[in-house]
C-alpha cells in the first residue's frame, strides 16, 4: 500500500482549486460580515441612524473591494 503513492505523480488541480475557492470564499466572506456589522453597529449603536450606517456599509464595501479586488500579475 505503501508503493502505491509515488511522489509529484499525483493530480492536484482538484485539491488547488478548492484552495483558491476557500481563499476567496474567506477573503469576500469577511468583507462582507465586517460590512454588516459596521452598518448595524452605526445604525443601532449611535445616534447617527441608518441613511450614516448605510454610507458607512457602503464605503466600507467599495474600500474593501478596491483592496481585495485580484491584481494582474507582473509582466516580469
Amino acid at each position: 500500500m505503501a508503493g502505491d503513492y509515488n511522489r509529484g505523480e499525483m493530480n492536484i488541480h482538484e485539491q488547488a482549486a478548492t484552495f483558491e475557492g476557500f481563499g476567496k470564499f474567506t477573503k469576500w466572506g469577511s468583507l462582507a460580515i465586517a460590512t454588516l456589522l459596521l452598518t448595524i453597529t452605526v445604525w443601532f449603536c449611535t445616534d447617527a441612524g441608518p441613511l450614516a450606517g448605510f454610507g458607512a456599509g457602503i464605503a466600507l464595501a467599495v474600500l474593501g473591494f478596491l483592496a481585495l479586488r485580484e491584481k494582474p500579475a507582473s509582466a516580469h
